[in-house]
């Protein structure tokens, strides 16, 4: 069975879309712990708090990349805005 030619980059979209859901909600939480809004400021003391958040940095960085990109590709594909050459 042949596969279309984009199924990879489906795929690479859709299983990197629940770390980076992870990744951003740990984000959020720990930047929310560490100024104390929303009554976050009591779930962990803003130095750890700090420590998750700085360590979330890359992580975040490339999943978004890694999401982002291929999802942007295969939505301009869509769009035929690229890979609609005319062959005549």
């Amino acid at each position: 069975m042949q596969r279309p030619p984009h199924y990879v980059l489906d795929k690479i979209v859709r299983v990197s879309s629940w770390p980076l859901f992870a990744v951003v909600l740990v984000f959020l939480a720990t930047g929310y712990m560490m100024s104390g809004e929303y009554g976050f400021g009591g779930l962990m003391d803003a130095k750890k708090a700090l420590a998750i958040h700085k360590a979330m940095h890359l992580p975040l960085i490339a999943l978004v990349l890694v999401h982002s990109l291929p999802a942007m590709y295969l939505a301009f594909r869509r769009w035929g805005w690229i890979g609609t050459k005319d062959k005549s």
